[in-house]
């Protein structure tokens, strides 16, 4: 029976491969339409969760739902709600891409063959489709593939390192259609992968997951909204230093007078408003310079790593 709203909930999901946990009590969920962005080094136990949602491998302990459907119990309606690409799509590169999307309509029979029209004008490849494969782009095969993994009309697409081999044009094409999914059609996305910069760019929340264990589950506005440092050029520096001394979001405070400067930790949001504090108190201010995080500072920092890789 269909229950819950989430379209995947993932509940102190673990997997044990001999004598090592590779995946270890990890949760999240993801709502409708949502890009949900799912990161680690290699090794982290990406892929084994990937599988574990695909129904490849069976997890030790835990519990996935997929629809409001228990995967394991329920896998034929759970597993129907998924389309999934784990990194480059395979086609046959000497049939054309229509065929491949005929191919794959004949092994899943509740597929109608008007749905392949529907997919070719919504991943924008009207003007190849009868084109061999062997003749497109990386970022065409990429396309086709979602094309095929959207052809059983899923609530939930995922997506293992999308990006690998594509050039910047190629990404940013694959980043803008990936929005255009969740946001037309209302499709959730789920997307591992460990080139943060795209993650950061495309993705609405993001779980951290390193050596098996998911550390953090945030949205990426709030994890970049952190507090970070801040350098104020200032006259005077004492009547600067009281002022930020006043406010409570201030974390961390380094007076370098010989240089002119304060250095606080702060939230970003928080610079307008800490400006006009100082002006009101009749302090110049000659430079703000923030030292923005980004989420692969971030991700380092949580992780303890000096590595993504």
């Amino acid at each position: 029976m269909k229950q819950g709203n989430a379209v995947l909930s993932v509940d102190k999901l673990s997997k044990t491969i001999g004598k090592r946990k590779v995946v270890d009590n990890v949760s999240f969920h993801i709502d409708q339409g949502e890009i949900f962005g799912f990161l680690g080094p290699n090794g982290a136990g990406k892929t084994t969760t990937i599988r574990m949602l695909v129904g490849l491998i069976r997890p030790t302990s835990g519990q996935i739902r997929i629809g409001g459907y228990d995967l394991q119990s329920q896998y034929l309606q759970a597993i129907r709600q998924v389309g999934c690409i784990v990194e480059n799509p395979e086609c046959y590169p000497y049939l054309t891409g229509r065929e491949n999307l005929e191919l794959f309509t004949r092994m899943v029979d509740t597929i109608p063959t008007e749905r392949i029209d529907e997919v070719i004008e919504f991943v924008e490849l009207d003007q190849r489709i009868d084109d061999p494969v062997k003749t497109y782009s990386l970022g065409m095969k990429q396309r086709l593939g979602i094309a095929q993994a959207l052809l059983g009309n899923p609530q939930l697409l995922i997506l293992d390192e999308p990006t690998n081999g594509l050039d910047p044009a190629g990404i940013r094409e694959l980043r803008s259609f990936i929005r255009k999914l969740a946001d037309e059609k209302g499709i959730s996305v789920f997307i591992s992968s460990h080139i943060l910069h795209e993650i950061q760019l495309l993705c609405d929340r993001v779980a951290i997951i390193h050596e098996g264990r998911v550390l953090t589950t945030e949205r990426v506005k709030q994890l970049v909204n952190r507090p970070t440092f801040v350098e104020w050029h200032l006259d005077p520096i004492e009547k600067g230093k009281d002022v930020f001394e006043q406010l409570s979001y201030i974390s961390h405070l380094d007076i370098q007078a010989d240089q002119g400067k304060v250095l606080v930790q702060m939230p970003p949001d928080k610079i307008a408003a800490t400006n006009q504090h100082l002006v009101e108190n009749q302090i110049q201010i000659m430079r703000i310079h923030p030292h923005q995080m980004t989420l692969e500072d971030i991700f380092l920092q949580i992780t303890g790593s000096d590595t993504i890789v």
